[in-house]
């Protein structure tokens, strides 16, 4: 009976997609098992899509609504289910397993457990790349928010190219730990780059499940900024979803990050994760001295033959990284205009996504 709820989960899991879906291999099993009781397999697979109060689940489970609402709830704590209040009563609703791994991780704690869960899930995860391949991205599901400050005056700047514009507009905000980061750190505590680790960002109901949940802390208006801050000085890029409203944003490395590493691996990165910018020098302030070629995530850089930077458009994914880190302030960021201007919302970006997939 066991065996048939992890199997039935696997299917679940299966039917949410991501990078990670349920796949029948020995390795799903070995984490699946680590993170979800078959009592909680159970209710995860009673959860219709979207989001429901506990007495529909119940319903589904044939069980009491308080019994079930207790076992949502402690999922729920776990990061394996997403939970809301809305006037007054609960909500709960599924996610893809790859956002169940990043809250394990998000946290930022260093227990045995958490050693032991990051090593079955990276063993997971390189079992499904040698199933499946490294992913083949038809339509950029997630793009670069560029470093603003370092556009180019007269060119548009868009509102959801701001970041400043979420911090604005949303509250309660949140940070957390980087997940990619903290992974790596867990397989290997000497495996560490030096970035700053608390640099995960929510918005609105995302954050506020983030923080109810202790997967993060609440942070104010100021201190999101100064996060920012220290993110770009750090040469970390500003990455979300491919859409106009997001509600996260990850301050990505590259020695890390899942989103820089995806990319990466297409054979044009900077087609499959870009701003809608890239960076131009003024040649009477340029130095000629690498630091901005160094510095790019990307390898997008070399040296020119009349000792100014040129850039490869292939590879550059408009981050500002550049830009920000030139001692000269030489470098500024100017539109792209191959660039699409990115979905309107998880809707629409899954619409495009459904069409570039549908056309090859």
């Amino acid at each position: 009976m066991e065996e048939q709820v992890y199997q039935e989960l696997c299917q679940t899991m299966a039917k949410r997609g991501g990078r990670f879906p349920g796949i029948d291999i020995p390795e799903y099993f070995n984490v699946i098992k680590e993170l979800f009781t078959p009592e909680e397999a159970t209710v995860f697979n009673a959860i219709p899509k979207d989001y429901h109060p506990a007495d529909v689940i119940a319903a589904n489970l044939d069980k009491n609504e308080q019994e079930t609402h207790s076992i949502l709830e402690q999922m729920a704590d776990k990061g394996l289910v997403l939970a809301g209040e809305f006037a007054g009563t609960s909500f709960y609703g599924t996610t893809v397993l790859d956002n169940i791994f990043d809250f394990q991780f998000m946290r930022g704690s260093n227990t045995e457990w958490d050693k032991k869960l990051a090593k079955l899930i990276d063993a997971f995860k390189k079992a499904v790349d040698e199933a499946k391949g490294p992913p083949i991205l038809k339509y950029p599901a997630t793009r670069v928010i560029p470093i603003d400050r370092k556009i180019k005056v007269g060119n548009t700047v868009h509102t959801y190219q701001q970041v400043a514009t979420y911090i604005e507009k949303y509250d309660p905000l949140a940070v957390s730990t980087c997940y990619c980061r903290q992974e790596a750190k867990l397989l290997d505590e000497k495996d560490i780059c030096e970035k700053p680790f608390e640099t995960c960002m929510t918005f609105g109901m995302a954050a506020q499940f983030i923080i109810d949940r202790g997967i993060g802390r609440k942070i104010s208006k100021e201190e999101a900024t100064d996060i920012l801050k220290i993110s770009e000085e750090s040469g970390l890029v500003h990455c979300s979803l491919n859409r106009q409203e997001i509600d996260f944003l990850c301050n990505c490395c590259k020695c890390h990050c899942v989103i820089l590493d995806t990319a990466l691996s297409q054979p044009k990165p900077g087609l499959s994760l870009n701003s809608g910018f890239y960076p131009t020098w003024n040649p009477e302030l340029c130095e000629a001295c690498k630091t901005c070629i160094e510095n790019c995530p990307t390898s997008a850089l070399t040296m020119g033959n009349e000792n100014i930077p040129i850039v490869d458009l292939d590879l550059c994914i408009g981050c500002g990284v550049c830009a920000t880190g030139c001692p000269e302030g030489a470098i500024d960021l100017v539109e792209r205009e191959e660039i699409l201007v990115p979905p309107v919302d998880q809707k629409a970006l899954a619409e495009a996504v459904k069409e570039a997939e549908q056309a090859g």
